[in-house]
């Protein structure tokens, strides 16, 4: 499988924030075409849904509701091209994105120079990156030689079995990226890049870093 070439148009498709998570589909990536649907449309429930245009009556009105969460990340541990073993769950209380990503698709490499800036700006915020490569376990070199090359300076894992991929991102989309809040909790999912994406990325990472 080989990745679609990077479209020229920038677009920015925000998703509709529904039970603590926004999903966002961009139009330039890999695999499946892209769909946006929020939790609710995903199960055929739309009692949850947000409706902009209804407003609180009555004596609540003025009350400030909490904010729902989204569903809790499953942990997983992978294995780092440097040997290092690497579990989810390990960074709790960080804001975790995890990049899928592989090196035969062009917008998964165009979009990690941002990454890594996103990275190096937000680290010392409680930030982490897992970049989780989808290539089979016979591209390890070049994944490694993929990753030194681009100057990644986050974890790229290695998901040989694709267990996590199986759990995240069934439809082998890349790039996606899945954004864990400190709780350990989904904030927000998206998929494909173009070059205008990575503002609506920050964002979302800068909503995170403050809860």
């Amino acid at each position: 499988m080989r990745c679609a070439s990077f479209r020229s148009a920038v677009v920015h498709l925000f998703g509709v924030h529904s039970a603590g998570v926004a999903t966002v589909a961009l139009v330039s990536g890999c695999g499946a075409p892209a769909v946006s649907q929020t939790p609710a449309e995903t199960s055929g429930n739309t009692d949850n849904a947000v409706v902009e245009s209804e407003q609180p009556s009555g004596p609540v009105a003025d009350a400030p509701a909490a904010e729902p969460r989204g569903p809790v990340a499953p942990d997983f541990e992978l294995e780092a091209i440097d040997g290092q073993s690497i579990r989810l769950s390990d960074h709790r209380g960080r804001v975790v994105l995890i990049d899928f990503w592989a090196t035969y698709c062009d917008p998964c490499l165009a979009a990690m120079p941002h990454l890594n800036d996103i990275y190096r700006d937000k680290r010392d915020d409680g930030l982490v990156i897992l970049g989780v490569s989808i290539d089979g376990p016979e591209s390890l070199a070049e994944v490694r030689t993929t990753a030194s090359k681009l100057g990644v300076e986050f974890p790229i894992l290695l998901d040989d079995e694709s267990s996590v991929v199986a759990r995240y991102n069934p439809r082998l989309s890349a790039p996606y990226s899945v954004l864990v809040g400190r709780d350990g909790t989904i904030r927000a999912r998206r998929e494909g890049y173009t070059t205008g994406s990575a503002e609506g990325l920050v964002d979302d990472i800068r909503a995170a870093l403050a809860e």
